[in-house]
């Protein structure tokens, strides 16, 4: 299996459009410490050849240009053509839909998503111009194995299982108020190959349950929620009154963090993903990333690549 990180950053990506902290200056300056991120995805192949995306952001088009693996090849004299042969998605957020736009010229994969995602692709007009007659949409259950194809019936040889991690609904989707946590609104993939390797792929967790736990156990590789180091990091900079929790967000650091509550768990590489700009880990020259790669953890970069 392979796989490679198309992007590591959380919504907005790093710098943020509109952040003026010294993070996201250090950024747009070149600095080496401070690489920049765009909105989280994954690509994952078994043959190299043909490739599945896990989730689309809005920053699909510039990661398809900035990956090789993912370039049209003239085959046969065509003109158009991609490798990319299935997206999975695992929730209904902006950051992990809008890229779908940009899939919408033509060209045939299958589309795997959760029932509520396929409601909120359903309900809002625009994604229709993602053709339904090109492109299926099928409903990922959780709980169980679903071997991927392409949009022929080949075969990609890779299976994914979903299942629940604990998150909240969409932010667009909110009714007023707290929303509180759901059991439902976010799934984690578990993505095997024929061989058996498993990659562990969960962008977005609230909080690491005994079932998560199970979930995770004994993954060559896991990408998991890195947003923030702390929860209430972004009102103690004043950028922003939410805390992790009420984005539906794990710590990294502290008792109740990402750290210390997978520290026992039996894993491969450790990865993390989906990291918000005010994030200190994503300077390389932070105490805060050097406490994560002291903990037997990676901070993931956009263009990574796994091999398993």
């Amino acid at each position: 299996m392979k796989a490679i990180l198309l992007g590591t950053g959380a919504g907005g990506g790093f710098p943020q459009w509109n952040s003026a902290a010294e993070a996201c200056r250090r950024a747009r300056a070149g600095d080496p410490a401070a690489l920049p991120r765009t909105q989280c995805g994954l690509a994952v192949s078994a043959d190299g050849a043909r490739w599945v995306l896990v989730n689309a952001s809005p920053d699909l088009r510039a990661q398809i240009e900035a990956t090789p693996a993912l370039h049209p090849r003239p085959d046969g004299g065509r003109k158009r053509h991609s490798p990319i042969a299935a997206v999975v998605l695992t929730g209904g957020e902006v950051d992990a839909i809008a890229g779908l736009l940009t899939l919408r010229e033509g060209h045939r994969f299958v589309l795997h998503a959760p029932a509520s995602v396929l409601g909120v692709l359903a309900a809002n007009p625009i994604f229709g111009a993602v053709n339904p007659a090109l492109v299926p949409r099928h409903e990922l259950p959780t709980d169980r194995k679903v071997a991927l194809a392409d949009a022929e019936g080949r075969p990609l040889g890779l299976a994914v299982e979903g299942f629940a991690v604990p998150g909240k609904v969409p932010l667009f989707a909110e009714s007023g108020g707290d929303p509180g946590l759901s059991e439902d609104a976010t799934i984690g993939l578990r993505i095997t190959d024929d061989a058996g390797h498993a990659l562990v792929f969960v962008p977005g967790c609230a909080a690491v349950t005994d079932a998560l736990r199970a979930r995770l156990e004994g993954a060559d590789c896991l990408c998991f929620d890195g947003t923030l180091w702390q929860d209430d990091e972004m009102p103690r900079a004043g950028i922003g009154p939410k805390t992790g929790r009420r984005m539906g967000h794990i710590s990294i650091d502290g008792p109740e963090g990402t750290l210390a509550q997978l520290a026992g768990l039996r894993l491969g590489r450790r990865i993390l993903v989906h990291l918000n700009n005010s994030n200190p880990a994503l300077l390389s020259d932070s105490p805060e990333h050097a406490a994560i790669l002291a903990a037997g953890w990676e901070v993931g970069t956009d263009g990574m690549e796994i091999t398993l």
